[in-house]
């Protein structure tokens, strides 16, 4: 064979090999994403898929066992469709009442979850205050610099 040929035949082989690579990578990193309406409604077409699901913690439902690190608590979506989980993990520190979840890992039977990940956010903590009723005096003095003067 030639030069030419050998180094194009190389360079195919890596080419190939590069994107079966990345399509073997891609599809398990970012699974389904799913409402929780949806997921109960096609729970066992999805009993095989990596999913991700959220709902808000019902704090009242958390069972945690710290021996056998094992969570379980129940999600609610806005139409009150319930999710029972079960995650073998930690429990996130922010786990309380209101505390939006999100979920990652597979439905197991009717109504259950079986979390491989579990995430917490809270959007009204990080949301702005009023702007009416800003006071950037106090603002300065919570950073110890001097206020400036309009």
């Amino acid at each position: 064979m030639k030069k030419n040929t050998l180094v194009l035949l190389g360079g195919f082989v890596i080419a190939g090999a590069i994107i079966f690579l990345l399509m073997a990578a891609t599809p398990g990193s970012s699974g389904i994403e799913l409402t929780m309406k949806q997921l109960l409604a096609t729970q066992d077409q999805h009993n095989d898929d990596f999913v991700t699901v959220e709902g808000l913690l019902q704090e009242k439902t958390i069972q945690w066992n710290p021996d056998k690190i094992e969570l379980k608590f129940d999600l609610k979506d806005n139409e009150g469709n319930t999710l029972h989980v079960i995650h073998n993990g930690p429990k996130p520190d922010n786990f309380t009442q209101g505390v939006i979840v999100i979920l990652q890992g597979s439905p197991t039977t009717k109504d259950h979850f079986k979390a491989e990940s579990v995430k917490t956010r809270c959007p009204s903590k990080y949301e702005g205050k009023d702007m009416k009723n800003y006071d950037p005096k106090k603002h300065a003095k919570m950073l110890n610099k001097p206020p400036k003067e309009n």
